[in-house]
């Protein structure tokens, strides 16, 4: 028996529940849907939105070809054996067929490279899908041949009617009496996934014998601790662990952090995922401290990118280790934190007049570039001068924090600014 979301998955776009901004009445797709006319797009949003069920939607209702693959099992080869079958079921004057490709971020440049040409031509309309942001992972030659549609969570009015459609629709759960008594537990492990919602339902009524099964929030909890280690890349857990991840990083404790590396790594947490999250601890964290760990946080996203698992679990944990062990500062994060908040509260000030560029005599004769001193013309490189705009002057946005690193740079600053900055 097919699992139940597989059970209850829309046959028609009137079934479609939710993304009512790119499929209700006035939807981004809806005028071209009654022209019978689509891009090529790329669907993004976080699992269990519809994304898969929506391409099949799109090709029935324009009534095309559907091919599909998934990029976790498909390879070069694969792209261009489907996009030749596609292209030989194209009669004369007749629609593309159209590719939906799932996790299209998964695909590597030579797979993208790929399907180029087929979306150019108009060989096939292709339609991916992805969790991931696809600025990041889509070739940008890929991308501009296609439309992004974004996809949002379901609200819990939305999954609470999935529920109800599943407890009144599907043929083996309208066998049992299900009263929907409490929801609040199996609507906040579904983190808005559709799929989860009713994989959870499904779980808590093949685990009951009784004919009237009573969903409250302490039997889904109950159910679900008792039979799955509930980690998903868009659910609760995901969010604790990635915190208790950093959280161990910034508090220099490398057995916890290893442990919680291993725990999104068991889970099949996407390696590019974690590494980004590395670099962005080693400027906000670490930064001037230490500047070497921005260059071996980048280096483990280079090389994790390259290699991919399971060796790309030996790279992280390197990386882990010495952001985790090195000295810490937040300085670099609290300047530029300070000093936004100063714009965002005065706006932007007028640039002084002897900062800024003078490439006509006309700005010149506005004294524009006057008296700017050249730093490299002043013994240590350093010329007293205004930098601030007017009003800002003597205004601190950094302060360095109390490593030897940045006692070094407090120690210099003191030495040019004299009192001014209060080093």
């Amino acid at each position: 028996m097919f699992p139940l979301a597989e059970r209850l998955r829309p046959t028609g776009l009137e079934d479609y529940v939710g993304q009512e901004h790119l499929v209700g009445p006035n939807g981004a797709l809806r005028a071209g849907l009654e022209k019978k006319y689509i891009p090529s797009m790329i669907l993004w949003g976080p699992p269990g939105t519809g994304k898969t069920t929506l391409a099949l939607l799109l090709a029935r209702q324009l009534d095309r070809p559907f091919f599909q693959l998934s990029a976790i099992s498909s390879g070069v080869r694969d792209v261009r054996e489907t996009i030749e079958k596609a292209e030989s079921q194209r009669f004369f004057n007749t629609p593309n067929p159209v590719l939906f490709i799932d996790e299209i971020h998964r695909f590597n440049k030579a797979q993208q490279d790929a399907l180029l040409g087929a979306v150019e031509k108009g060989t096939i309309t292709l339609i991916g899908a992805t969790t991931e942001n696809p600025s990041f992972e889509v070739i940008s030659a890929l991308l501009s041949r296609c439309q992004v549609y974004t996809l949002k969570s379901l609200s819990p009015e939305q999954l609470v009617s999935l529920l109800e459609k599943a407890i009144a629709q599907d043929e083996y759960l309208r066998q049992k009496t299900i009263n929907l008594t409490e929801t609040e537990a199996i609507l906040r492990l579904s983190g808005g996934d559709a799929r989860k919602l009713l994989n959870v339902l499904e779980l808590i009524v093949a685990t009951s014998e009784d004919a009237e099964i009573d969903i409250t929030d302490e039997k889904t909890l109950q159910v679900v601790q008792q039979n799955i280690a509930f980690y998903d890349k868009n659910g609760e857990q995901h969010y604790d662990i990635v915190s208790a991840f950093i959280k161990s990083m910034r508090g220099s404790d490398p057995n916890a952090a290893l442990y919680y590396l291993a725990c999104m790594l068991e889970a099949g947490e996407d390696v590019k995922f974690i590494a980004r999250r590395m670099v962005i601890l080693a400027a906000e964290d670490i930064g001037l401290a230490n500047p070497n760990a921005l260059l071996m946080a980048s280096s483990v996203f280079q090389s994790v990118t390259q290699v991919g698992m399971p060796e790309a679990r030996i790279i992280l944990a390197q990386g882990v280790v010495y952001l985790t062990t090195s000295a810490k500062s937040n300085s670099a994060y609290l300047g530029i934190e300070n000093a936004m908040a100063e714009v965002r509260k005065n706006g932007i000030r007028a640039v002084p007049l002897q900062l800024r560029n003078a490439p006509t005599q006309l700005m010149k004769s506005m004294d524009y570039g006057k008296s700017y001193k050249y730093a490299h013309d002043f013994q240590h490189n350093f010329a007293p001068m205004e930098f601030l705009p007017e009003g800002l002057s003597g205004s601190t946005f950094y302060n360095p924090s109390s490593n030897p690193a940045e006692e070094a740079i407090r120690n210099r600053l003191r030495t040019f600014w004299k009192e001014k900055y209060g080093y």
